[in-house]
């Protein structure tokens, strides 16, 4: 991976939250608005694996065997496991090149860390500074996916209603458990309930922000 300044880890904040429920949004206003005073590099774990499976020489080096890997995790909706991390921080250390990441940037996390060990392994890294939770239950989530409540969905071939159920309940079962390793390890982490008619903006209003343009 990419190595931070002064070989210090990555400063991040982490979103969590059902399928849905207004991550990418967030992630794309915070890069606009930034976050108290710091620029913010939003890392879209899921589109940057779609720009991987759909490039005909991979992504950051990645071709062969890490691109079956990504196809097939695309096309099942499969985790990365933890054999996989290696190419994770691959994906992530290509996105940090391409991004000039530079001393002081925040680190918007978007769908990575998505399992304990995947967090495990990133916290050699990456400094978690704020964990959000975008809470929302199924019947607003179906209702902003029909709607396109963030203006994300279109083109999404991953929104049929049994889509929608896997993705909720590995949400359940498989990434809601970062939100105890987290508060176990000290960092602050915040519920935010998410309506049919949140905006990204609303959001940054109750963080406290105060990086709204």
């Amino acid at each position: 991976m990419i190595q931070p300044p002064s070989a210090e880890r990555w400063g991040a904040l982490l979103m969590l939250g059902p399928t849905g429920s207004g991550k990418t949004p967030l992630g794309r206003r915070l890069e606009t608005a930034g976050f108290r005073g710091r620029r913010c590099l939003h890392f879209d774990f899921g589109a940057n694996l779609r720009e991987a499976a759909g490039a005909s020489a991979g992504v950051g080096g990645l071709a062969g065997k890490d691109r079956d890997v990504i196809v097939r995790s695309l096309q099942t909706g499969a985790l990365l496991e933890n054999e996989h991390f290696p190419l994770a921080l691959k994906i992530l250390t290509a996105f940090l090149k391409r991004r000039e990441a530079r001393k002081g940037d925040l680190l918007v996390l978007n769908g990575f860390p998505r399992h304990l060990g995947q967090a495990v392994g990133l916290s050699s890294y990456v400094q978690m500074e704020m964990v959000v939770v975008l809470e929302a239950g199924a019947e607003v989530i179906a209702e902003r996916i029909r709607r396109n409540a963030g203006g994300d969905r279109a083109g999404r071939l991953d929104d049929s209603e049994q889509d929608i159920r896997r993705k909720l309940e590995i949400f359940s079962t498989r990434t809601i458990p970062l939100m105890e390793y987290y508060r176990d390890a000290g960092i602050p982490v915040v519920p935010i309930s998410v309506a049919v008619d949140t905006r990204p903006e609303d959001i940054l209003i109750r963080l406290g922000s105060g990086g709204i343009e």
